[in-house]
């Protein structure tokens, strides 16, 4: 078969492909014998039609369009193997088929075009001596008491107190809403719609509720009414009331006080399986520690990329492109679907088709990272050695030992492996260039953020308008839930498929998001038993 090759933009071959004239014959012919076996034509049993009488029952272009397809799949199959390329992707017919099949005649050639995708040809014009700035994370040690406070407060007493109001204290209110205006046409200000409510309690602390409701407590003496101007926030979830001022009539019920325990050993104790308060400060003060250099180390690394991707020639084959786009896709949708998220009415296709696009830019970044690294790794023949991807496969499955038996039998050992020998390599490689770069480190903040935003991280509210459940107080917090986005024709397959080893293991996450005061406290060493680093 004559196969002529050509280089296409975007990592495509082109290829002209001659079927010879007995290939068409055969082809042609193969297609009447199907349509003789099924065809259900009165006065003739099946397999026994007159071809004649076929070909006008069902028309010569419908007899030729089979076989022209058998004759294109057939041919770009044969071509790929004798030309000896490796296709990705699904190939691509160039020629028209409607006009090769008015051209086609059984027993003569037929000549065609069609493209293939290929694997990217990647090279690095640098990858040595790399420039860079990354922001260095420092360690606060007031992170460690603001977790020790946020441990005594939930270990604190509500204690009733006569006094007045004061900032902290757990209030008991009634209050009823209204806006301060006459709307036209009124005699007197609307109440607020879910604006009212017996018997609340209430933490006087800032940030919970519209700006001057809590402000307008403090102060107050047990059993007093009081009315407390307020402006709702613009904007705010009820756009009808953004901006607008409005009154609340306040009775003060009830006043209770937080008695915080003695930070000492026995709060430890209670708090942590730590013996002393020194153990349980030393624990924390390494968590933390811990993290600021993984944050630095995260930074380091991504201002690496950043540079090395700068230096990185290559022509991105579409079907690449694609792939990478629906896996950005399919894992926002199943995070959304983990949260209780109804993907099939919420995934439409403009759905779909605006996630699609705003997620191909960091899916272009994705793969050329990817290609860039793998250019550093054969040109240092960097590599993992099978000892030390088992020692990690060993010491994660040591980690799940705590996890249900059932969800330990789902685990998909080998995939954890694969998963696990990429991310070693990825660090080796990203390792390697850091000694071998230059990295300026500069203070936390200092730096304009970069534009990589993955799928899971865009404004996803501008295409999903998910409306928050609001609470019984609509004038709590505004009701608006950014959901992080992250294609719903895959979604339920990949999730069965990938739930397992998606959280299986991840294994070299070094950037560590929250600063929070943490929610647990952590693990020491048994009571009574010697602590373990």
């Amino acid at each position: 078969m004559k196969v002529t090759q050509e280089k296409l933009p975007a990592s495509q071959i082109g290829l002209e492909i001659e079927i010879p004239s007995e290939m068409s014959k055969q082809a042609y012919e193969k297609a009447l014998k199907e349509l003789t076996r099924f065809a259900d034509i009165p006065g003739f049993r099946k397999g026994k039609v007159p071809r004649q009488v076929l070909i006008q029952r069902f028309g010569s272009l419908r007899i030729k369009a089979t076989a022209v397809e058998d004759l294109i799949q057939d041919g770009i199959k044969q071509a790929l193997d004798q030309e000896k390329i490796e296709a990705i992707g699904t190939p691509q017919l160039r020629s028209s088929f409607d006009e090769l099949v008015v051209q086609f005649e059984p027993g003569s050639a037929l000549t065609f075009l069609a493209a293939v995708d290929v694997a990217p040809n990647a090279t690095l014009s640098q990858y040595k001596g790399l420039e860079a700035k990354a922001e260095e994370v420092k360690y606060d040690p007031e992170q460690v008491d603001k977790v020790l406070e946020g441990y005594r407060k939930r270990s604190s007493t509500l204690v009733p107190v006569e006094r007045p109001a004061e900032e902290n204290d757990m209030a008991t209110v009634d209050f009823a809403g209204r806006l301060a205006e006459t709307a036209e046409g009124e005699t007197e200000p609307a109440e607020i719609p879910g604006g009212s409510a017996q018997d609340f309690e209430i933490e006087l602390v800032e940030g919970g509720f519209i700006p001057g409701f809590i402000e307008g407590i403090i102060g107050m003496a047990l059993g007093e009414t009081k009315d407390i101007a307020v402006t709702f926030p613009d904007p705010y979830a009820q756009e009808d009331l953004a901006g607008k001022p409005a009154v609340f009539t306040i009775t003060l019920k009830d006043l209770k006080a937080r008695e915080l325990p003695e930070l000492d050993d026995d709060f430890a104790q209670d708090v942590s399986e730590f013996e002393t308060l020194a153990e349980l400060r030393e624990s924390l003060e390494k968590r933390y520690q811990d993290e600021a250099a993984a944050k630095t180390k995260s930074n380091k690394q991504e201002a690496l990329l950043n540079e090395l991707v700068k230096y990185l020639e290559v022509d991105l084959p579409e079907t690449l492109v694609k792939q990478e786009v629906d896996y950005s896709i399919t894992q926002t949708a199943m995070r959304l679907s983990q949260q209780g998220l109804d993907i099939r009415k919420t995934f439409t296709d403009q759905i779909v088709s605006m996630l699609r696009e705003q997620a191909r830019p960091e899916a272009i970044l994705r793969l050329q990272r990817t290609l860039a690294l793998g250019e550093v790794v054969k040109q240092e023949s960097i590599q993992v050695t099978p000892e030390e991807v088992t020692a990690k496969v060993s010491e994660v499955m040591a980690e799940m030992a705590s996890q249900p038996e059932a969800d330990r039998q789902d685990i998909d050992v080998d995939r954890l492996r694969q998963a696990i020998e990429d991310d070693l390599l990825r660090d080796k490689i990203l390792d390697w260039l850091e000694a071998e770069a230059n990295i300026e480190l500069v203070p936390e903040g200092s730096l304009k953020p970069a534009a990589d935003e993955t799928v899971d991280e865009l404004a996803i509210d501008e295409v999903l308008e998910i409306d928050a459940a609001e609470a019984t107080l609509d004038v709590s917090a505004e009701a608006i839930v950014e959901v992080p986005a992250e294609a719903i024709e895959t979604v339920e397959a990949e999730a069965e498929a990938k739930a397992g080893a998606e959280a299986e293991v991840e294994p070299q996450s070094t950037a560590v998001e929250s600063t929070e005061p943490l929610e647990n406290p952590p693990s020491g060493k048994p009571k009574g038993k010697s602590a373990k680093s």
